[in-house]
């Protein structure tokens, strides 16, 4: 009998990948979205890869009738994998009330319900945006939490003081924190991606797309920071890689190897790569120019941050294996498989 896993956001682009590793892994996937951000043709590609379509719902986590029915039709569900949320920095600042109500609410309806279905543990999507702009890099799991930058980093410091408050109180499941790095690329397949929909909020979605020229340039945020070249540096994550480290941590969660009842792990490569050298490896890794210049920095955004993974290969038992001149490459696949070339 699989394993029934229920993730949220999961048409989602990181959702999306985490879905098929699931599979592969042996769990039975349900997959819920409001389709707010992307697309339900993506459970088609999530089938070409692993044969298997996973069960979907169109349902919105703020919905806690809907949310309700659902545990009570797909009884049995053993974890969750929340990855749905707004996640854009940017409109966080500019929106901070859709952020607080989307990214919270959603969270709280799902702890609420856990304990009445018996489901035994969360793996929470988080971020490194949870430790501000960090004194000390590489950032280790012991870095402490600074005064969030943006609504988004804000959302998902609250959301893990919750599922601790929720935890310490006594409650019936156990969570594991995952702190992403920035997560680029896509399926080697190319049958899944980023599906941004409207003007990509993210560096790479936007890269590619200057470079299939449907934009015409792309917009580094400052070259005045702190930094080698100037712009800002972060730790380029390949999303196959992160959705395997979702597998490791829900394996590890339902066979009781947790040492506590909350666990936080930082997912990153443990390399700062700045947005100009992203640019420039693409260029060498595709062939392909990316036109692009230099604008005035963006409200919210860290000056630079990378992970220190250790604690997350050791004790997780995961890391980070793809090298960014191939996730790159992967992500440029997508970027042409949608085009139709």
């Amino acid at each position: 009998m699989k394993k029934r896993i229920l993730v949220t956001g999961g048409t989602g682009y990181i959702g999306s990948h985490t879905s098929v590793e699931l599979q592969n892994a042996g769990y039975e996937v349900v997959s819920i979205d409001n389709l707010s951000n992307s697309d339900v043709s993506v459970l088609d590609g999530i089938e070409r890869i692993t044969g298997i379509r996973p069960a979907f719902e169109k349902l919105d986590c703020n919905d806690r009738a809907g949310l309700e029915q659902l545990f009570s039709q797909y009884n049995g569900i053993e974890g969750i994998i929340h990855f749905a949320a707004s996640k854009a920095v940017g409109e966080s600042v500019q929106q901070p009330l859709k952020y607080y109500r989307n990214n919270l609410v959603s969270l709280l309806n799902l702890l609420e319900l856990m304990p009445k279905f018996g489901v035994r543990g969360i793996v929470f999507s988080s971020s490194c945006t949870v430790y501000g702009q960090p004194d000390i890099l590489p950032v280790t799991e012991a870095a402490p939490i600074k005064p969030a930058m943006s609504p988004y980093g804000n959302t998902k410091q609250i959301s893990e003081e919750i599922i601790r408050d929720v935890i310490h109180a006594g409650a019936s499941f156990k969570s594991i924190l995952l702190r992403y790095f920035n997560p680029i690329g896509a399926h080697p397949s190319a049958e899944i991606g980023e599906l941004p929909v409207g003007v990509p909020q993210n560096l790479v979605p936007f890269l590619t797309q200057t470079a299939a020229g449907i934009r015409p340039e792309l917009s580094v945020f400052g070259d005045d920071y702190d930094t080698p070249d100037g712009s800002c540096i972060r730790d380029y994550i390949n999303v196959v890689d992160l959705a395997k480290a979702h597998v490791t941590a829900m394996n590890r969660m339902l066979s009781g190897r947790m040492n506590e009842g909350v666990e936080v792990f930082n997912l990153g490569t443990g390399r700062g790569v700045s947005v100009l050298e992203l640019i420039r490896t693409f260029e060498k890794g595709t062939g392909v120019k990316v036109p692009h210049k230099i604008v005035g920095r963006r409200e919210g955004d860290i000056e630079k941050v990378w992970a220190d993974p250790t604690y997350a290969n050791n004790v997780l038992g995961w890391t980070a294996v793809e090298t960014l001149e191939d996730t790159l490459r992967s992500a440029w696949k997508w970027q042409q498989k949608l085009a139709g070339n």
